[in-house]
Order: structure tokens, then C-alpha cells, then sequence
């Protein structure tokens, strides 16, 4: 399915250095900042203090939000649990106040709006749950990092696999450059949205591969970055079509998904664009400078060969 065709091929790689060079620099910055400046981590990861409260009649998340927020408390999170009369509360810790001093607090502030509200459960979650959590995050992100090298190294000749896999390794490192250097929290949610990246990400990266593995196979007398160009122009309305009803899901979450999933569209925000950028002018330029050529992807016939007189 096509919105357009374009006839004319577009010469990305014309301008691939100088592209590949601000990438560069973005990715080498992105590094600095999760190294230099780390990741503001959610409460999820740190602990801190759950809460489950139960109102008689259905109540608005918002309006627990704010009297919570009332309180001086930032990082924390409320959503509904199960239903719309149950909501989980979740605060990070303070000096000087333990697990049942601040349920006190909240509930003082939420019968302020609400009097039918009821306090089901309060505990403590320790730091060392949180630490379990992210270990558990990370290996998740490494065993699907580990699971894509293994798909792209059986899909594909190995420098089209080893261009892909460095593009999918730039979107990744971006996007975590982005929430250390704007400290935006980092949640399991925001985890979560990276590991969709990565999946989205390849997907990208395979079908303009798949492309140029193609017209390597039928156009012989074209140049490497003639092929190339043409692959990626012949993609463009696959890509506006995917990419843009993608996002516009994306921004509806982002808009009107509440707290709970602004980091997480965000997280994807970031992850489609970059991807679209990757797949064009970094897995593409990599595979071009890496040498890739008709030979790499399309097996010579021998002479003695019967199929030699079809082709």
C-alpha cells in the first residue's frame, strides 16, 4: 500500500558523513549524560511507601493526585487498582517519617475531599526490592539485545547484520541520553517503552535491508549508493504510513494517558523518530562503508551450473 509514489531517487547517501558525524555526537553525548549525570529512578526502583485506599463510589485519579500532591510529595504515583473505587498509592520515602506516618498524612488529606475514603493496606518497600528490579529490568533489556544480534546474524549477510545492530544500539543509548540529561523519571513503564523501541526499531532497520537486498539481486549495474538511495526512496511511503499511525497512537497516550504513561509515550516518541533516522542514514551509511556489494548478498552461479543459462 502506497500513498505515493516517488519517482525520482532521493540521494540520502550524498549526505551520510556529515549526518553520521551529528549522530555520532549525539550518541557520544548521550553516554556522558548516563554516565556523568545517571537516571532520576521512580520510586519503583529507590522503594518507598504503598498505599491501597477504597472509596464507597467511583472516584477521579486527578482527584487524588492532587490532594497528594498537596502535600509536598513530587516523585509518587497513584492509579486505579482493579477498580475505579480502588487506588494504589505509591511515595517515595522522607527522613524522619516511616511508612505509617505518612499513610496518616495522605489519608488526612484525601478525607479532606472524600470522607467515605478507606485505607486497606500500607507496607514499606525497601531499596533492596527496587535494586531486584532494575537487576531483573536489565537482564530483560540484555537477553532481548542478545535475542536480536542472534535474529539479525541469521537474517542477514553480516555486514547488513552488524550495520542494523549498531543503528538499534544508537536508538537505545539515545533515548536513555535523553532521560538522564533532562532527568526525567525512569520508571518500569519507561523500561518498558525502550524494549518496544528496540523490537520497533529493528523492524525498520529489516524491512530497508530487505529492500536493498533486493534490488542488489535486480539492478547489476547500479552503484552501491544508487542501490541504497533507491531502496530507502522506495520505502518512504511504507515508513510515513507505519511511522505516522504509530505516532498519532503514541500522542493520544501522551496527551490524554495522564502521568502514568507520559514517560512511556515519551520513551517511543523518541524511539520512532530516532529509529526512522537509524534505519536511513546510520544502518544504511554503515552498510555502505562496511563495503556490502552484490557479491555479499547475491551467491555467484558456477558455469557447469544448468540454472547458469537462466539467468
Amino acid at each position: 500500500m502506497e500513498f505515493f509514489r516517488i519517482h525520482r531517487t532521493i540521494p540520502f547517501m550524498r549526505h551520510a558523513l556529515v549526518l553520521n558525524l551529528i549522530s555520532l555526537i549525539t550518541f557520544v553525548a548521550a553516554v556522558v549524560f548516563i554516565l556523568l549525570r545517571g537516571f532520576h529512578l521512580s520510586i519503583e526502583f529507590t522503594g518507598g511507601t504503598v498505599m491501597e485506599v477504597h472509596y464507597q463510589q467511583a472516584v477521579q485519579v486527578d482527584d487524588v493526585r492532587n490532594s497528594v500532591q498537596s502535600l509536598g510529595y513530587t516523585d509518587f504515583q497513584v492509579q486505579n487498582f482493579g477498580t475505579s473505587q480502588d487506588i494504589m498509592i505509591r511515595l517515595p520515602s522522607r527522613d524522619g517519617e516511616d511508612a505509617g506516618q505518612q499513610s496518616e498524612k495522605v489519608m488526612q488529606a484525601l478525607k479532606q475531599q472524600h470522607a467515605d475514603v478507606e485505607l486497606r493496606r500500607v507496607e514499606f518497600v525497601g531499596p533492596q526490592v527496587g535494586q531486584e528490579l532494575l537487576h531483573n529490568g536489565l537482564m530483560a533489556l540484555l537477553f532481548v539485545v542478545c535475542g536480536i544480534l542472534l535474529y539479525l546474524g541469521f537474517r542477514f549477510e553480516w555486514k547488513l547484520a552488524l550495520a542494523c545492530a549498531i543503528a538499534n544500539l544508537h536508538d537505545v543509548v539515545i533515548i536513555l541520553g535523553f532521560f538522564a540529561f533532562f532527568q526525567w523519571e525512569f520508571s518500569l513503564s519507561v523500561l518498558a517503552g525502550v524494549l518496544a523501541v528496540l523490537g520497533y526499531s529493528v523492524n525498520e532497520s529489516v524491512v530497508v535491508m530487505d529492500r536493498i537486498r533486493e534490488n542488489f539481486r535486480k539492478q547489476r549495474k547500479m552503484a552501491v549508493s544508487e542501490i541504497i538511495d533507491l531502496s530507502i526512496t522506495q520505502n518512504i511511503s511504507r515508513t510515513i504510513i507505519t511511522h505516522g499511525s504509530t505516532q498519532m497512537m503514541v500522542m493520544s497516550m501522551f496527551f490524554f494517558g495522564g502521568p502514568t504513561l507520559h514517560n512511556f509515550s515519551l520513551a517511543l516518541t523518541i524511539g520512532i523518530w530516532f529509529g526512522i533516522y537509524s534505519s536511513v542514514f546510520v544502518a544504511a551509511a554503515i552498510a555502505m562503508w562496511l563495503g556490502v556489494k552484490r557479491e555479499d548478498l547475491v551467491k555467484p552461479v558456477k558455469k557447469d551450473d544448468p540454472a547458469a543459462e537462466v539467468m
